[in-house]
């Protein structure tokens, strides 16, 4: 079984370098990224886990959360060794629908 995922912003440490939010979101179905605004920095930290994710492998077992959601983070360390922040992913799995 196939899912899609949406993947929400759930918190922001500092200042996010690429604009998001707390609550800014973008999808993925099948192997197509639908949204406005998605930063690669962010995408680099969880492309290794979204395949696994999205072809039904547990979080637990890829460490990342529990039932259907995992957390990420993006690689920017913030303050004093950048002037971004740090942004925690919520990856929420859905069935996907054909």
């Amino acid at each position: 079984m196939s899912y899609e995922v949406i993947v929400r912003v759930k918190e922001v440490r500092g200042r996010c370098a690429a604009g998001y939010s707390e609550g800014d979101s973008f999808h993925i179905v099948g192997f197509c990224l639908e949204g406005s605004k998605i930063c690669i920095h962010a995408l680099s930290s969880m492309l290794t886990l979204l395949s696994p994710f999205m072809k039904g492998v547990k979080p637990e077992l890829l460490g990342i959360g529990s039932g259907d959601l995992g957390y990420v983070q993006c690689p920017d360390p913030g303050p004093p060794y950048t002037c971004g922040g740090t942004v925690i992913f919520e990856l929420e799995r859905k069935k996907f629908l054909i």
